[in-house]
């Protein structure tokens, strides 16, 4: 199949791409390369891969590109509530705006299978588990951008998948996730100081990430027009509940919980995946798999670009 894929080369489409093309299909990837990094090095020796160093809100691109492919999966965003806060007209021309376009420009032919984010559940509610039908509340401008994204996507018929917090490594790695941030912290600081620990978040591989995608992609006939919680069932965990997870495998980790303060990010709520289950996807990494395999690649990670160490 042709696949056009925008924001490729960002943390989850940096396992997504070469993942495609391993099986055979062709990629095409619109993405800016603003860093300038190697997230896609595995994917050139393809003769499939086909990048464009270009904007996915330019709509001439997309009125020419759209038709010539068979699965479209906008990925491109600004992800997360501090990033969207510190530039609201890049997240809502990118987060939002440019997904609709995209989507008013597929057919109901084509497969769409867009991820957005569970954060749309916002406080939750309490120890019930969000479903697919808990009322929405996002609670931040990039759970707003979203939400209008998926609704976009959902109209044409397509597939929206609510990913749960993501971590694991990845060539574009990210290290502001939560399970990712914390173990970073037990591996390189021993230490971590947690602001309203009792905060319960769901959590997802980011490989399982991309199975999800695979999935939707193969069963899209029985599961489009539909969103699905993608996410850990096992891993519905407050800040505190993960810090000992991690301390499992960093015995010398150490976690306190502030007495003062609060964490600005308040999301707080406990998902449940069974809609997804129920069409035969399961995950196939936990977070006692996930957190030696961070572990392993932090062995090999400095982020010390400013330090004199």
């Amino acid at each position: 199949m042709k696949i056009l894929i925008t924001g490729g080369a960002g943390y989850i489409g940096s396992i997504l791409v070469p993942t495609l093309l391993e099986q055979g299909h062709q990629v095409t990837v619109v993405d800016t390369f603003a860093r300038g990094d190697t997230a896609l090095a595995m994917a050139c020796p393809y003769d499939g891969f086909n990048p464009i160093r270009h904007d996915c809100r330019d709509e001439r691109l997309l009125d020419d590109l759209v038709p010539q492919h068979d699965v479209l999966i906008p990925l491109a965003a600004l992800v997360g509530a501090p990033l969207c806060k510190e530039d609201p007209i890049a997240a809502q021309t990118t987060n939002q705006d440019a997904v609709i376009a995209l989507a008013m420009r597929a057919s109901t032919s084509q497969i769409l299978v867009y991820p957005t984010t569970n954060s749309g559940y916002g406080l939750g509610q309490g120890d019930t588990f969000c479903t697919e039908e808990t009322p929405l509340n996002p609670i931040s401008l990039y759970g707003v951008t979203k939400m209008a994204a998926e609704n976009a996507v959902l109209d044409k018929q397509g597939i929206s998948f609510r990913l749960a917090t993501v971590f694991g490594m990845a060539p574009r790695m990210r290290l502001d996730l939560l399970v990712n941030d914390f173990t970073w912290r037990a591996v390189t600081d021993r230490a971590v100081v947690i602001f309203e620990g009792h905060f319960k978040r769901n959590f997802i591989h980011v490989r399982d990430v991309v199975k999800g995608f695979m999935h939707g992609i193969e069963n899209y006939e029985s599961m489009r027009s539909n969103a699905y919680n993608l996410g850990l069932s096992s891993a519905n965990l407050s800040k505190l509940e993960l810090c000992a997870k991690i301390q499992e495998f960093v015995p010398s980790f150490t976690y306190l919980e502030a007495l003062i303060g609060e964490d600005p990010d308040k999301r707080n709520y406990i998902v449940s995946n069974e809609k997804l289950e129920a069409t035969g996807w399961s995950p196939d990494w936990t977070l006692d798999r996930g957190i030696p395999e961070l572990i392993r690649g932090y062995t090999t990670l400095r982020n010390s670009r400013y330090a004199n160490v």
